[in-house]
């Protein structure tokens, strides 16, 4: 029989409970369940009924310590998954977080220097946005040159409807002090990060962000974000939690060509076949003129691809289980490294910093600043502690 990993599951809400049926389901053949562990009592019950030959840990520790397991992936609060990632690490337990990789940089830069000193231990974060066949494709022609340099881009992702009674279901979701914020922690981590894994990591961000716009929570529901490349190319990020009938739009504009994405699904790819500069220097007003008027043969100038990918729910979270397992048992490289986790963390920290302090922010922003602001926020909210003293230094 292939050798398998033994997970363990931290945290069995709606996330722990996904992965363990994929696992379960076969979705996973190179991982088993080797325990759970949840604080919440009446979960024992639950992992009893579904798992009963799966031991149930009420401390995350007991079971890291308990040697059930070979692995760890934490279902928990954001704040959490450094702490916990690097517990896991110290104790010579494979870790995977859950996204966002934590709340703000620091923390989450402590994980990656610590796992930087246990280079013998797999490391991941569950970017499954980064095992889609789509998203592949297009980093692969971006990274090519196929559009050329990039001179624009713009995300506009307000499909992430939410109702109020889905803030009200938990006491610690949207706040600051629970979750650390809304939609830019909770879910658009994804898009940030394909945005940056894509395009490239901007220099600096200016925001309008609203909080409790439309919802009765603390925290963002709607944010603006226009980022700067530093060589004159910008980008736009858009995206909300209140329209029922939301957009996903991705467009990537190059000097040699674009992309299209709608609905995360299907890909319109123009190549010119010439550099844009080129083409306009070279047509005259006649070309001018045909062109206003529609009749400009445009096989001349660009050629059009269409791409789509079948992607099954759940393919992609189960694809990033299997691949950290496999990196795990035989080395395969990760798709999504846990020290890459810091790059979105960083730009929703910078988003959130420039809607605080109404100025244009550099991604190499002050992280005490940071904290700072996002103490005071946790302080007014009164219903969790503030960060720790020790964050600050």
């Amino acid at each position: 029989m292939t050798k398998k990993v033994r997970i363990g599951i931290i945290g069995l809400g709606a996330q722990g409970s996904m992965y363990a049926k994929f696992i379960t389901d076969g979705l996973v053949p190179n991982m088993e369940i080797g325990a759970i562990a949840d604080i919440d009592p009446a979960k024992a019950d639950v992992a009893a009924a579904q798992y009963p030959d799966v031991p149930f840990f009420s401390d995350y520790l007991a079971m890291i310590d308990s040697g059930s397991v070979d692995a760890v992936v934490t279902c928990v609060p954001h704040f959490l998954h450094p702490q916990i990632g690097i517990e896991a690490l110290e104790r010579n337990i494979h870790a995977l977080v859950e996204k966002p990789a934590g709340v703000y940089t620091k923390q989450v830069a402590e994980l990656n220097a610590y796992a930087l000193t246990k280079p013998e231990l797999s490391f991941g974060i569950m970017f499954n946005q980064r095992n889609n066949p789509l998203y592949i494709r297009l980093k692969e022609i971006v990274d090519g040159g196929e559009i050329g340099n990039i001179l624009r881009s713009n995300w506009i992702i307000t499909n992430w409807w939410r109702p109020q009674g889905y803030y009200d279901q938990s006491a610690w979701r949207a706040t600051w002090g629970g979750e650390g914020g809304g939609v830019l922690v909770n879910q658009a981590p994804h898009q940030l990060d394909l945005w940056q894994w894509i395009c490239g990591v901007p220099k600096s961000v200016y925001s309008k962000v609203a909080y409790g716009y439309r919802r009765n929570i603390a925290v963002e529901d709607e944010v603006t974000a226009l980022v700067d490349y530093g060589n004159g190319a910008t980008g736009v990020f858009i995206t909300a939690t209140h329209e029922m009938t939301g957009t996903d739009r991705f467009e990537i504009v190059g000097d040699q060509g674009k992309i299209v994405v709608e609905n995360s699904k299907t890909a319109t790819v123009t190549r010119l076949k010439r550099p844009e500069r080129e083409l306009s220097e070279s047509m005259d007003m006649n070309d001018v003129m045909k062109l206003f008027m529609g009749q400009l043969n445009t096989d001349d100038y660009y050629e059009q691809e269409i791409i789509e990918f079948d992607s099954p729910w759940g393919a992609q979270h189960a694809g990033v289980l299997e691949n950290f397992a496999a990196n795990i048992l035989d080395g395969t490289p990760l798709l999504a490294p846990g020290s890459d986790g810091i790059k979105g963390v960083r730009l929703a920290n910078a988003i959130h910093l420039s809607s605080w302090t109404g100025k244009e922010v550099s991604l190499d922003f002050d992280e005490d600043e940071f904290i700072a602001e996002l103490n005071s926020r946790i302080v007014t909210e009164d219903k969790f502690p503030a960060l720790v003293a020790a964050a600050l230094t």
